[in-house]
């Protein structure tokens, strides 16, 4: 005949699984719906950035062909770059103070290893037009 404290053990044992098995799948449930349910969002939320940066894009080619048509095209050439900074007799450090760029830059340029981007090339075309004595006022003062 078994043991009686056996017999309860095994009892309890059984009851309490029983029991938590219970409480773990309504657990379980809800964790896996919560789950599916942050999935969906996250593929939501990767369309609507793609969406977001491809709007992005269409308005800066927008934008950038407004700026285009109301201003006159601007050309960039490293020997006219040279030619230019020979002309105002500045040093590529200097030219560089000027237009807001490091002298690397400059040499860069000249050297036609890089090609400045469409705001430094409008804040070039703006040097074409100003002389010798306007370039020094213009350093002294950023000096």
């Amino acid at each position: 005949m078994p043991n009686i404290g056996a017999v309860l053990r095994d009892e309890i044992t059984r009851l309490s699984r029983k029991e938590t098995r219970k409480q773990v799948d309504s657990t379980k449930k809800a964790s896996a719906l919560y789950r599916r349910d942050i999935a969906a969002l996250k593929r939501e939320v990767s369309e609507l950035q793609r969406q977001v940066k491809a709007l992005a894009r269409k308005s800066e080619r927008r934008a950038s062909s407004q700026t285009e048509t109301t201003e006159k095209k601007l050309r960039f050439g490293a020997k006219g770059l040279r030619a230019q900074r020979a002309r105002l007799g500045l040093s590529a450090t200097d030219l560089g103070k000027l237009i807001g760029v490091s002298a690397q830059s400059i040499y860069n340029w000249e050297s036609e290893k890089a090609r400045p981007r469409v705001e430094q090339i409008a804040r070039l075309a703006r040097l074409r037009d100003i002389g010798k004595r306007e370039a020094t006022a213009q350093l002294s003062k950023l000096r």
